[in-house]
């Protein structure tokens, strides 16, 4: 995961002819920032957010007068609510170039208000996914989300409020904070299918990197790993007995509809604004993680990549095996004619082993996850999206030399 990078800015390849793509738009702007979070985020200021938008439309211009069609579309960050009017002037933008049939946006609580929620709505947005955590309040106020966010019983009013709005109502959780217990995780199991009964629900285990280790020790204490697997056991059979399917690894629905993971679903997928990643012809993109050099590059005509990263095919091939196994089985046949019938030879090393751990079972036509193998893949993803992070840690140190815009710090 190291990235060459130009302060030029790297041209994105050539879309393929007739291709549709999902469109990943990251907004780094947040109101609060969480202390074990990794992700890029500087604090919100509503000038710097202004010209932010405003780059981003001409970068997705960009990107659509070079011959990239989107079918669906996916805005993190970040807190993409934290500009309610630039957000959805960029998704108009948006729908007016290209045939989006699905759009799903990321939130917080705070911005659960019935007139959000409509306007969210009437934009023409499927699935909104709230960043909870936990409704514990003593993990909240830890996790210094309590003040600006609300109680643990206010953010359930909120979420029964978005209730039925949207094709999909998505909570992000959090297991094995360092002092939850498995009490506490069950009474958030209970509300979340309970007391809210949410469309769906992602559990994402707490992940680390060195720039926000140590304050979140301070702030929360340290990880115990130990507790993972049997935290997320329980997560499981709760979720499975109250008549969810798992959807991945980590995410559970009551229907059928769109999920956090387009990096599954999706082939290939392109990312746009500061922080954004893409896949795209056997090759990762970054988008640089200033905002100012950000604003230069879209200034001068260009994209705000910086980096790319070619894969080996072998390299390719395992990326693959990840993320189709992270939803609970991958079809061999569609690997084999996705890698000219070289997926199998290439990774026997690989896939004997799996097989071999008990982490998957060969049901002819498939490779499917075992119960011992899902919580494998957690680990796994656990460690890539550290990987990931790690990386934009990376990126942010690069950059520590340049004067910050407004809010940027």
């Amino acid at each position: 995961m190291n990235f060459p990078h130009a302060s030029v800015g790297t041209p994105l390849p050539s879309p393929r002819s007739g291709g549709r793509y999902l469109l990943y738009l990251h907004i780094p702007y947040c109101a609060v920032l969480c202390p074990f979070c990794s992700f890029h985020r500087v604090r919100y200021d509503e000038g710097s957010a202004e010209n932010y938008f405003e780059s981003l439309r001409r970068e997705i211009q960009l990107v659509t007068d070079s011959g990239f069609r989107f079918d669906e579309l996916y805005i993190g960050g970040g807190t993409p609510t934290v500009s309610p009017d630039e957000l959805i002037e960029t998704i108009g933008h948006v729908q007016a170039l290209h045939p989006i049939v699905g759009i799903s946006v990321e939130t917080n609580p705070d911005d659960l208000g019935t007139e959000r929620i409509a306007t969210l709505r009437d934009a023409g947005v499927n699935r909104l996914s709230v960043g909870v955590q936990s409704f514990d309040d003593e993990l909240l106020e830890e996790m210094q989300r309590r003040e600006r966010y609300g109680s643990g019983e206010k953010i359930q009013e909120r979420l029964r409020r978005a209730e039925g709005h949207f094709d999909t109502l998505n909570v992000d959780m959090i297991f094995n904070f360092p002092h939850q217990t498995e009490a506490s995780l069950r009474r958030d199991l209970d509300i979340l299918t309970g007391e809210v009964g949410v469309d769906q629900a992602s559990f994402y285990p707490l992940m680390t990197v060195n720039s926000t280790r140590r304050k979140m020790n301070q702030a929360m204490g340290s990880v115990d790993y130990s507790r993972e697997r049997s935290f997320y056991g329980v997560i499981v059979d709760h979720m499975l007995a109250n008549g969810y399917v798992r959807t991945s690894a980590w995410c559970f629905s009551r229907k059928p509809g769109m999920f956090d993971e387009y990096i599954v679903e999706r082939d290939e997928y392109l990312g746009l604004g500061s922080g954004a990643f893409s896949y795209l012809s056997g090759s990762l993109y970054a988008s640089t993680f200033s905002i100012n050099h950000y604003l230069r590059l879209v200034d001068a005509g260009k994209t705000g990549t910086f980096g790319r990263l070619q894969m080996t095919d072998r390299d390719q091939m395992r990326y693959y095996l990840l993320m189709q196994l992270f939803s609970g089985s991958i079809d061999k046949m569609a690997a084999e004619g996705r890698f000219d019938d070289q997926f199998q030879r290439t990774l026997w090393p690989e896939l004997t082993s799996l097989q071999a751990l008990g982490a998957v079972r060969n049901e002819g036509v498939q490779l499917t996850l075992t119960e011992s193998g899902y919580y494998l893949w957690v680990m796994m993803m656990r460690e890539f999206f550290t990987g990931v992070n790690n990386l934009r840690d990376q990126m942010r140190h690069n950059i520590s030399h340049e004067t910050a815009i407004p809010g940027s710090s």
